[in-house]
């Protein structure tokens, strides 16, 4: 009897050890015994034959041997009964922990967002590990069972089968938990790439609303920092072009049961129409501002224009022609200091017409009104050239007369 499992055998090994300690106990006695034997046959002990002493000293110690022989040759079985039992039962308890954990992998899902995925991604790094240390326990194991085989002892019936079933179970762990895996970073990926675009459209849309804006400046100063900080954001959307545009190429390299989806593809072409809008908007804007600064600095030239003809139209009203020689030449330099000025002011004024010209052809919402400014600084304008020729009229009659008086 060599037991039916593991606490058998370890009872038997228990009983073998304590008839192991008797035998222990009567080889000292035994010893004993030869001894006296011996010196009674040193001593010519007559009573009894010496070689009947002699014959049965031997007899004991053989018997003896032939004990400690069969103690130790069932020791030996005893252990290898031990070493094939806790082989079946460690090769158990590694098959139930691979059932288990086919279990729990069947169980499991693979998030449903970004969060849960790296929960789970994190706990499944730990069933990794938990796998490589079953992993070294396992090959020990198997160590065993090979040792136990080369024994080719009574011992060895089903081991072999216990290996192969063993083997083809952790095979299917490990293909489990490689589907399982794969299925998370697929997950991950999804996800991952789902909260990107989640992103991009919240950027986009805080862009819209910023390249949509109706404030304009009130002034010159006004509509050029406005201008400047949607250029900025100009320079934001363009650089956004980049990541709108590998959404597909994004999209491509996920799993087949993700990028299939129509959500996501609905998703995908949103994103491409919102950034369409985007940058199409933010092209009105920046040419609205440009127009909106070039209206303030129009007004800004007609307010200079104007406050130089009110200057010179004053002057010109007051103005009264002498009659003396001396002072005709001396308002005659006047005017000729003034056509230097009236020829800058009239460049001035017809760049100012240029632009009028230009935003009334672009369709300016405020084109009425420019196009009054205009008119209003054309007329004012007119205004002066006529008064100057005017003036330069009746200087010049004067001097006629004048320069008659001298002849005469």
């Amino acid at each position: 009897n060599f037991g039916y499992d593991l606490p058998a055998v370890e009872a038997a090994m228990k009983k073998h050890e304590a008839i192991e300690a008797d035998i222990s106990s009567y080889q000292e006695r035994i010893q004993v015994v030869v001894e006296l034997a011996l010196e009674m046959e040193s001593e010519g002990y007559q009573p009894c034959d010496p070689q009947i002493i002699c014959n049965r000293v031997n007899h004991v110690q053989t018997c003896l041997e032939e004990l400690e022989e069969l103690a130790a040759k069932r020791r030996k079985e005893l252990e290898d009964s031990r070493q094939l039992w806790t082989f079946f039962q460690e090769m158990e308890e590694a098959e139930a922990w691979i059932r288990e954990k086919e279990k729990i992998l069947a169980a499991k899902t693979c998030g449903r967002d970004l969060s849960s995925v790296l929960t789970l991604t994190t706990k499944h790094k730990t069933m990794l590990g938990e796998l490589g240390n079953r992993r070294a326990l396992l090959h020990q194991t198997m160590k065993k069972g090979e040792k136990i085989l080369a024994k080719k002892s009574f011992s060895c019936v089903g081991v072999q089968e216990k290996m192969r079933e063993v083997c083809l179970c952790w095979k299917k762990l490990e293909e489990v938990t490689g589907l399982h895996q794969q299925r998370l970073e697929d997950a991950l990926n999804f996800f991952q790439f789902s909260a990107e675009t989640d992103d991009l459209v919240a950027w986009l849309q805080d862009a819209y609303r910023i390249v949509s804006s109706d404030d304009f400046g009130h002034d010159d100063y006004s509509s050029q920092a406005l201008l400047r900080k949607h250029r900025a954001v100009v320079e934001e959307v363009e650089k956004h072009r980049v990541a709108v545009m590998s959404l597909r190429k994004q999209l491509a390299l996920l799993a087949p049961d993700h990028r299939q989806g129509v959500d996501v593809q609905i998703r995908v072409v949103e994103v491409e129409q919102l950034y369409g809008e985007v940058a199409e908007v933010a092209v009105l804007r920046t040419q609205w501002l440009q127009d909106a600064l070039a209206v303030y600095r129009m007004f800004s030239e007609v307010h200079a224009c104007e406050v130089w003809v009110d200057e010179k139209e004053q002057w010109l009203e007051k103005m009264e022609v002498p009659e003396e020689l001396d002072e005709v030449e001396v308002v005659q330099h006047r005017f000729e200091s003034l056509d230097q000025e009236m020829n800058s002011v009239m460049g001035r004024i017809l760049d100012v017409n240029q632009v009028v010209q230009q935003l009334v052809d672009g369709g300016h919402p405020s084109s009425e009104e420019v196009r009054a400014c205009q008119d209003h600084l054309n007329s004012r304008w007119n205004r002066v050239v006529e008064l100057v020729e005017t003036k330069k009229a009746q200087l010049s009659s004067v001097l006629k007369i004048q320069n008659f008086l001298l002849e005469c």
